[in-house]
């Protein structure tokens, strides 16, 4: 492996569908808000917020991990927090404007597609604090967002799915093509670019081109028959280790995947957001691995500072430097995989920290 790696022209790689990486650039990015707090000694008047995306609070990725984190820094502080979830996205706007009509303190929306939205109310409401998960479009006083260079951790991701491989193809999908999904499946499509550089080899990416930004998206973040299909057609394709991005969609790629192997194939999935290993234990033994996004915590901070008046508009940005993205452990795949793959990753992981190997996405300047 070679230890410096700068790159400056994207290359089709056997389809074109894995590209070379190249620099990272990502603007605004904020330190880490700080997640320490004192447990009010009694019922704090404090009233945080939550507005969910059409995934709901239940979707085992990152609108249950928003939750997970309002709710564990309200406990901390005595608060009773509010949270209201979004059936799709004609409702947004009416359900952040019942929770400023409940008096909250802090309104944090969950989801690029709740940004319109959120600007509108924050614009109209500049006494509460607003924060927006996975938006950066939205600036003004009293908006912060909480955003993650998602393609770094994903390029690990894409990584060890090359490594696994044992039919030479991977895959990714995705539910809404916005760039808080499209990152995902840039960096993942870098990592196996960056593999095939590394060892020579020439491990195919179906389901997304970087180049063209084009591939499989389902057109919504609903797990249902659109999902499980756009599952198949990368498992037909012969795809055997699968990144679906999107919250729930990946529960019905679990369905086309576990179809699949009792027919005699062998298909793994990666998670996105989550450990999907911890989070849905029913289908843990399907994930290879997870591309992590640090949101509990990121929001759980967010909060906390704004309760004690250190709020700020400036942004936090997860990075692989801050540990506001990774991958999850290999869980039962651990002896399955190359026994020099964590190492290679561990080094990968330097190299992106240090700036020796870089990472960009088109999602990010968008």
């Amino acid at each position: 492996m070679e230890d410096t790696l700068t790159i400056t022209a994207r290359k089709a790689v056997l389809t074109g569908l894995a590209m070379v990486g190249a620099t990272a650039i990502l603007a605004g990015c904020g330190t880490a808000p700080s997640a320490t707090s004192t447990k009010s000694a009694g019922k704090s008047s404090y009233v945080p917020c939550m507005v969910s995306d059409a995934g709901g609070f239940d979707d085992k990725s990152f609108n249950q991990l928003g939750l997970e984190g309002l709710e564990s820094a309200a406990s901390s502080i005595g608060a009773t927090p509010k949270k209201v979830e979004s059936a799709d996205q004609t409702v947004y706007a009416s359900n952040i404007s019942s929770l400023v009509n409940q008096k909250c303190n802090l309104i944090i929306t969950v989801g690029f597609l709740l940004a319109d939205a959120t600007k509108a109310a924050a614009s109209a409401n500049p006494s509460i604090d607003f924060a927006t998960i996975d938006d950066s479009s939205t600036t003004a006083d009293n908006v912060r967002p909480i955003t993650f260079d998602t393609s770094q951790a994903a390029f690990l991701g894409g990584y060890a799915a090359a490594a696994y491989s044992k039919t030479g193809v991977v895959g990714t999908f995705g539910g809404a093509q916005i760039p808080t999904v499209t990152i995902f499946m840039d960096g993942f499509a870098d990592g196996v670019a960056y593999y095939n550089s590394q060892k020579n080899k020439d491990v195919k990416v179906v389901g997304w081109d970087v180049d063209s930004q084009k591939g499989v998206f389902t057109g919504g973040f609903d797990a249902g028959t659109a999902a499980k299909q756009a599952a198949q057609t990368l498992i037909d394709q012969d795809a055997d280790v699968i990144l679906p991005v999107g919250g729930p969609i990946y529960q019905s790629a679990a369905q086309a995947a576990k179809t699949a192997n009792a027919s005699g194939k062998s298909i793994v999935l990666e998670g996105a957001d989550s450990d999907t290993f911890e989070t849905d234990p029913a289908n843990s033994s399907l994930f290879l691995t997870s591309v992590e996004k640090g949101i509990a915590q990121a929001t759980k901070a967010v909060v906390l500072d704004s309760a004690k008046g250190s709020f700020t508009n400036t942004p936090y940005v997860g990075t692989l430097k801050n540990d506001g993205v990774g991958i999850a452990p290999f869980h039962d795949y651990a002896k399955k995989i190359p026994s020099t793959l964590p190492a290679e990753l561990d080094k990968i992981k330097a190299g992106i920290i240090d700036g020796s190997i870089t990472v960009k996405s088109p999602a990010v300047s968008k």
